[in-house]
């Protein structure tokens, strides 16, 4: 089965739209990458100024693999470049890894 990344962003409530518009303009190029199986940025809704980006991966290699791509290093640079003189949005941050071990879909009729 697969595997998920979450990277955990602590981020102050007076920069969660910057943090927002970022993503928003992101490259867009792991979508492409070998392996890539979904993306979701979630916004806290209450208890916790913690953003969770949500990507899924057939396997850890595929995600190591998207880590030492040029792709991965080009899209981060240009998040950076797009940021340049402003602070980060994120205070801090934390990767958890997961592997699924069940899942469900909806039932087709």
């Amino acid at each position: 089965m697969s595997i998920v990344k979450i990277n955990v962003l602590t981020v102050p409530a007076e920069m969660r739209a910057t943090l927002e518009q970022r993503f928003a303009g992101r490259a867009g190029m792991v979508e492409a990458a070998d392996g890539f199986e979904w993306f979701e940025l979630l916004r806290p809704v209450e208890g916790t100024d913690a953003y969770l980006v949500y990507t899924r991966w057939r396997s850890e290699e595929d995600f190591e693999k998207w880590q030492a791509s040029n792709a991965f290093q080009a899209g981060h640079a240009g998040a950076a470049s797009a940021a340049t003189g402003a602070q980060p949005a994120a205070t801090g941050a934390q990767l958890w890894s997961f592997e699924v071990v069940a899942a469900a879909a909806p039932r087709t009729t």
